[in-house]
């Protein structure tokens, strides 16, 4: 996991296919018992216009019941509710999620919980292959 306190990213690498990281985010995400709100798929708009863009998807979900609460808290962060999650490939191919990073997000709305630490896990275990049982 990589990422900068300038910019408040983290990034995973991937050892997935494009498609298979997008799905298997989807399947952490809907076990999680979070709802997806919508899939933006930036390559597919930029078609639409004549344009080249690699795989490039972000992917809005979050639980109204537990964010509500941090929104009422701490009005600011609904401008970063629901979490978003980019999914994009780079020039050699290797696929990257990218998330807003929980401790950013805290510094950045002085909040005191620790809120966002969940999509850390739900990121890793998205990218990282099954074992056969699995």
């Amino acid at each position: 996991m990589s990422g900068t306190p300038e910019n408040g990213l983290f990034t995973v690498a991937s050892s997935l296919s494009f498609d298979e990281t997008i799905s298997r985010l989807v399947q952490e995400i809907e076990a999680a018992g979070m709802t997806i709100f919508a899939q933006i798929d930036h390559r597919e708009n930029a078609r639409a216009v004549g344009l080249r863009l690699r795989p490039t998807v972000v992917v809005i979900f979050g639980n109204p019941e537990m964010g509500t609460p941090l929104m009422q808290a701490y009005p600011s962060l609904a401008i970063d509710l629901p979490t978003k999650v980019l999914i994009w490939e780079d020039a050699g191919g290797r696929v990257w999620p990218s998330a807003n990073d929980p401790k950013y997000l805290q510094r950045r709305h002085g909040m005191v919980e620790a809120a966002f630490e969940a999509v850390s896990g739900l990121l890793r275990r998205a990218v990282e292959p099954r074992g056969a049982g699995d």
